[in-house]
């Protein structure tokens, strides 16, 4: 689905939120979406998908995607397959360290680095466990600020629920964003995309791709 079409939906969901209830809150408010999402991921063991993410930092763009693996308590993979990095990988176990490679003919050299390593983020300074999805819901549950539940648009022909947090303090959240916005899918409760805005500019726009859920991951899958 397009960008463009994609806005247009957007607009038309903003239209309809005169009508859609808010949820004032502040830390550790919640929505139906959320509780939805909550009472979704207590059935989840593990998930794989593709982070699709796109950051804006200044005059710079960093586009990538990232395969995601995670099985619960904390255990996450990723590995980078197409943008800046690609062939980079790595592995979080929980904890403060990452044990990756990087891509190209230095793949078969494996190191361990701090999490906020610049080799182990993205542009914006993300982590391995900034991109799971339960990690993207808990901020809309946790930051001090105003929230919201609105229809959403459809992605890739899925109903969403948009839920929107405006928080109360911009400077001390994620590279100062002042708007954040998740789409929940109808159908399975879970994330489909989240943007992040400075006033009316993109700071971030992740889509959850080809999400699977309880696909029998275990602890050797995340070799540390």
């Amino acid at each position: 689905m397009s960008f463009k079409r994609f806005s247009f939906l957007a607009v038309a969901a903003a239209l309809l939120a005169a009508t859609t209830p808010a949820y004032p809150a502040l830390a550790g408010g919640t929505t139906p979406a959320l509780t939805a999402f909550d009472q979704a991921f207590a059935q989840i063991n593990d998930y794989t998908y593709n982070l699709r993410a796109h950051e804006v930092q200044g005059g710079s763009v960093q586009d990538r995607v990232y395969a995601y693996s995670f099985m619960k308590p904390h255990f996450a993979k990723t590995l980078i397959t197409s943008g800046d990095g690609n062939g980079s990988g790595g592995v979080w176990a929980g904890g403060n360290q990452v044990s990756g490679h990087q891509g190209g003919f230095l793949s078969g050299i494996h190191l361990k680095v701090g999490l906020h390593d610049g080799r182990a983020t993205s542009m914006l300074g993300h982590t391995i466990p900034d991109g799971l999805m339960q990690n993207a819901v808990a901020r809309y549950k946790n930051v001090a600020g105003g929230l919201s539940q609105h229809v959403g648009g459809r992605i890739d022909g899925v109903q969403t629920d948009e839920v929107v947090l405006v928080p109360s303090n911009p400077s001390a959240q994620d590279n100062g964003a002042t708007r954040d916005t998740i789409y929940f899918s109808q159908t399975s409760h879970l994330p489909m995309r989240e943007i992040l805005y400075v006033g009316d500019k993109v700071l971030v726009d992740d889509s959850f791709l080809n999400v699977k859920t309880n696909t029998g991951l275990t602890q050797n899958d995340f070799p540390f």
